[in-house]
């Protein structure tokens, strides 16, 4: 059974919505560890309370790559197979992402290539754009710029706030992640250039 490693930085609602697919089996792996820059992080306590394994690594004074070493060492002495980015405020770096190649999901807040980076609700708004939605990408050592796995979209109205359109999106956000974990666990794709083809 492959092993999960999830990184996040805040509440874990993402990282819920994976581990309520784990438990009732759609998602055919298990969760070897969560792991925060952010000692505070709602997402912390959240896997302590499912008995799952809850690791903070504070970031304040370390530069990325020594941050990431730490981080790729608590991986690896977990077994990770995959790693899910679900809510993670941090860019990797270029030697983390080699370490596991093709292998490191995320979830963002827009159609990509479409407003990258923070505030991707806001910057929608901002815009004016008729339709958003959230990506799910394989990561690269640029930000939100690695092939795209799958996609949703969501309508944006003329009465929108950030927080509205944030909470239509993220229910998309907790369907479409389980979906593209689930196609990467059973090797249903492959990757051409940029493109990411579905079996």
């Amino acid at each position: 059974m492959k092993r999960l490693g999830i990184l996040l930085s805040g509440r874990g609602s993402n990282f819920e919505a994976i581990a309520d697919r784990v438990a009732d089996g759609y998602l055919e792996a298990s969760i070897a560890v969560v792991i925060s820059n952010r000692p505070e992080a709602r997402g912390l306590a959240l896997a302590r309370e499912r008995g799952i394994p809850a690791v903070s690594i504070p970031a304040k004074g370390l530069d990325r790559e020594v941050y990431d070493r730490f981080l790729l060492h608590e991986l690896h002495q977990n077994g990770v197979d995959l790693v899910c980015l679900a809510g993670y405020m941090r860019l990797l770096s270029a030697g983390f992402v080699r370490e596991f190649a093709n292998r490191i999901l995320n979830i963002h807040p827009s159609l990509l290539p479409a407003f990258p980076g923070l505030d991707a609700q806001h910057q929608a708004l901002e815009y004016g754009v008729k339709i958003s939605g959230c990506t799910v990408h394989f990561v690269d050592e640029y930000l939100d710029a690695g092939p795209v796995l799958l996609q949703a979209a969501v309508p944006v109205y003329d009465d929108d706030t950030v927080e509205t359109l944030s909470g239509r999106i993220l229910k998309e956000e907790h369907r479409i992640y389980s979906e593209a974990i689930r196609i990467v666990l059973r090797g249903q794709y492959r990757i051409e250039g940029r493109r990411v083809m579905l079996k």
